[in-house]
């Protein structure tokens, strides 16, 4: 017989949860998340349960099961790893009319916990019959289509307004957050990057206009201000803007000044995050920017100006006396000069150093070198942006990585 799905308002409502283990881990959360008051009843508890005791938001009977537990209790959860307990517990709160889920039989159970899911004000619950790993599944599924916008559940709702600063991460379509992806599907104009993820504008609908704001360095790009007016010209007229932008918005992507020109337009600004190539590529090159006992810092510096030119504000000998990661962007063309000078300024010319092209796309490709050699490895190599240059220990510890993984690892 299928199921009656209900969705129940928790709030201020007494919820017993009867064992510590592993599935009382995934169930307290979503239960504080709809506002119940919950009790757990076990000897023992999880590590991660034990953080929500510590803090107040579960009230914890550390002791066995016993009857009159179920007392005041508007849904029970019965999931210790005894069955005879989960018995016990079903027993008693069926006797007093109470709803009860039994994680070990889903038979035997008065009531399922569907595989649930949220996108804004929008629930998604999932039995399947009671497997759930199916259900499991299937929510995935139509969680990620309402993320994505290929399932449109907002379309009698009031549509974005303004512009949406929107990060759309290191390259890989994949690695644009959902909140970006969102706004992105609801978009009227997208006023585009070149290192934005360009997969994604394939997906836009036919009557999105889509406006090409490459910075191609040291070749064609669309002025700063022109980008700015675009951004309120479209908005005054009441379309929904996405600028999407490679990164993050606000990590030498000018975020901050487009913001201020729709702040002094009277534009309301929505700012998406965007995971930075920074520390992505890095990452996607198995190359970690901090390391316990190699670095405990990092420094992110934009190389869009030569050391010693008089526009930079870059304290390069601080850099090179810093025992610290250095990540360089838009650094390939001045490589030469930047390892020369951290070297005049204290770095050793043996200091490891990588290079990585596309970082987070299939043409990935990485150059491996010390500043000795770093600027005749990427002219041999034909490097070409957009890469990111990576000098430190940390480069080891990538290599060494890269090393165990190839003895270990089919």
């Amino acid at each position: 017989m299928a199921p009656y799905l209900l969705g129940l308002r928790l709030d201020g409502r007494r919820v017993l949860v009867v064992g510590g283990g592993r599935v009382a881990q995934r169930r307290v959360p979503a239960l504080l998340d709809a506002g119940a008051s919950v009790t757990l009843v076990s000897p023992s508890v999880t590590p991660a349960l034990d953080d929500l005791i510590a803090t107040g938001r579960v009230t914890w009977e550390r002791r066995p099961y016993q009857v009159g537990d179920c007392d005041g209790a508007w849904l029970v959860h019965a999931c210790t790893d005894h069955r005879d307990v989960n018995t016990a517990v079903a027993a008693e709160a069926e006797a007093k009319r109470i709803w009860c889920v039994r994680a070990d039989d889903k038979d035997a159970s008065a009531a399922w916990t569907p595989a649930s899911g949220r996108v804004d004000e929008v629930g998604v619950a999932v039995t399947a019959g009671g497997d759930p790993r199916r259900a499991a599944g299937i929510r995935d599924a139509i969680v990620g289509a309402l993320r994505d916008g290929t399932v449109d559940a907002r379309r009698h709702r009031t549509k974005p307004v303004g512009v949406a600063l929107v990060g759309g991460g290191p390259g890989d379509p994949g690695l644009i957050t959902v909140r970006g992806r969102q706004l992105l599907a609801q978009a009227d104009v997208v006023v585009a990057d070149r290192l934005a993820p360009r997969a994604l504008l394939d997906e836009l609908s036919p009557d999105v206009e889509l406006i090409d704001a490459a910075k191609v360095p040291y070749g064609r790009s669309l002025a700063q201000e022109k980008i700015n007016e675009l951004l309120i010209e479209h908005a005054r007229k009441g379309r929904f803007v996405v600028r999407l932008k490679g990164g993050d918005p606000f990590v030498f992507g000018r975020g901050g000044e487009e913001m201020i020109a729709c702040a002094r337009a009277g534009i309301p600004v929505t700012v998406v995050p965007g995971i930075t190539s920074a520390v992505a590529v890095p990452g996607a090159a198995g190359v970690p920017v901090t390391h316990r006992g190699v670095s405990q810092e990092f420094h992110v510096i934009s190389v869009h100006v030569a050391p010693g030119d008089p526009a930079s504000t870059v304290d390069w000998p601080g850099l090179a006396r810093s025992t610290g990661t250095l990540i360089l962007l838009m650094a390939v063309e001045r490589i030469k000069e930047i390892a020369e000078t951290l070297v005049r300024d204290g770095r050793s010319p043996e200091t490891p150093v990588m290079v990585v092209q596309d970082g987070t796309l299939p043409t990935q490709r990485a150059v491996a070198a010390t500043l000795s050699t770093v600027a005749e490895r990427v002219t041999a190599a034909g490097v070409r942006p957009p890469a990111i240059v990576i000098v430190g220990e940390v480069v080891k510890v990538g290599q060494e990585i890269e090393m165990v993984r190839a003895e270990r690892i089919p």
